[in-house]
C-alpha cells in the first residue's frame, strides 16, 4: 500500500495527474493516427494538437469529448504546476532542480496554452480557428528592435529540447520514473520501444521546429516558422510520405507510452 493510499487529499492528487498525464497520451496518438493517416492517402490529415480538436469536434458527441479532453489536460497542467512549486519528486533547490522544475513551469504554461485553443474552439462550437499563435507570434517578434535575435532564441530552445529528448530516449531516462514492478512482460517491452521510438520521433520533429524558426529569424520571415504541423508537412515535402509515416507513428507510439506511463508513474507522495 503507497502512502497516499492512507491520505485522501494526496490520492485525489494522484488520479489528478495519471488523468492529466494520460490525457497528453491521447492527444499524441490522435497527432500521429491522424497523420499516420493522411500518409497513406487514406483520408485524416497532417496536423498537431488544434488540428487533432477539429478532428474530434467535427465526430458524433465531439464536443463532449473534446470537454473531457480540455479536464483531462487541466490536470496535466495541476500535475505541471504542482511539481514545479511542492516538488513532491524532491528535484531540490540547486541548479539543477531549478532547471528541472522550471521545465515543468513551462510544460504547464504550454499547455495551457493549449486548453486555450481547445475552449476556443469549444465556444466557437467547431467553426473557429482555434489557435494558430506561433507565426502571428513570430511576426510580432521580428517587428522588435532585436527580434530577429529573440526569435533565434527561441530556435535555440526548440533546438535543446529536441537533443534531450533523443537523449531521453537512447539514454533510457525515460524508464526512470516508471514503476517496472509487477508490470507484465509484454507491457514491459510495449513500455520500452514505445518509449524509445516516442521520444526520438518527438525530438525530430522539435528538431525540425527549430529549424523553420531559425529560418524564419535568418530570412525575417514568420511563414517560415511554423509547428508540428508544418514540420510534418516539412517532413513530406523533404522526405517524402514514407518517412512521413514513420514519424506519424512515431508520435503515435509516444502517446502509447504515456498512458502506459500514466498508470506506472511513480509519485513520491
Amino acid at each position: 500500500m503507497e502512502k497516499s493510499d492512507l491520505n485522501p487529499s494526496k490520492g485525489k492528487k494522484k488520479k489528478i495527474a495519471r488523468l492529466g498525464i494520460g490525457t497528453k497520451g491521447v492527444v499524441y496518438i490522435l497527432i500521429g493516427g491522424l497523420t499516420a493517416w493522411a500518409a497513406i492517402g487514406s483520408g485524416g490529415k497532417k496536423t498537431g494538437s488544434d488540428g487533432a480538436f477539429k478532428f474530434l469536434i467535427s465526430q458524433p458527441f465531439g464536443q463532449v469529448m473534446l470537454c473531457l479532453l480540455v479536464i483531462g489536460l487541466a490536470g496535466y497542467v495541476f500535475w505541471r504546476m504542482y511539481q514545479t512549486f511542492n516538488d513532491p519528486e524532491e528535484e531540490g533547490s540547486d541548479a539543477k532542480g531549478v532547471a528541472q522544475r522550471l521545465s515543468y513551469f513551462s510544460s504547464g504554461i504550454f499547455y495551457l496554452f493549449i486548453i486555450y485553443n481547445a475552449v476556443q474552439l469549444l465556444i466557437a462550437g467547431g467553426g473557429g480557428s482555434g489557435g494558430g499563435g506561433q507565426e502571428s507570434m513570430i511576426q510580432k517578434l521580428l517587428q522588435q528592435e532585436y527580434g530577429r535575435w529573440m526569435v533565434a532564441a527561441i530556435a535555440l530552445i526548440f533546438l535543446g529540447r529536441a537533443l534531450m529528448q533523443i537523449f531521453i530516449a537512447y539514454s533510457g531516462n525515460f524508464k526512470k520514473k516508471v514503476k517496472e514492478e509487477g508490470m507484465d512482460d509484454k507491457t514491459q517491452k510495449l513500455m520500452i520501444s514505445s518509449g524509445r521510438v516516442g521520444y526520438t520521433a518527438r525530438g525530430l520533429v522539435i528538431g525540425i521546429i527549430a529549424y523553420l524558426t531559425v529560418s524564419a529569424a535568418i530570412t525575417y520571415d514568420a511563414s517560415k516558422s511554423g509547428g508540428t504541423e508544418d514540420a510534418f508537412n516539412f517532413i513530406q515535402n523533404e522526405f517524402g510520405r514514407m518517412v512521413l509515416g514513420v514519424m506519424a507513428l512515431g508520435m503515435l507510439a509516444f502517446g502509447v507510452f504515456l498512458i502506459i506511463k500514466a498508470s506506472n508513474h511513480k509519485m513520491n507522495f
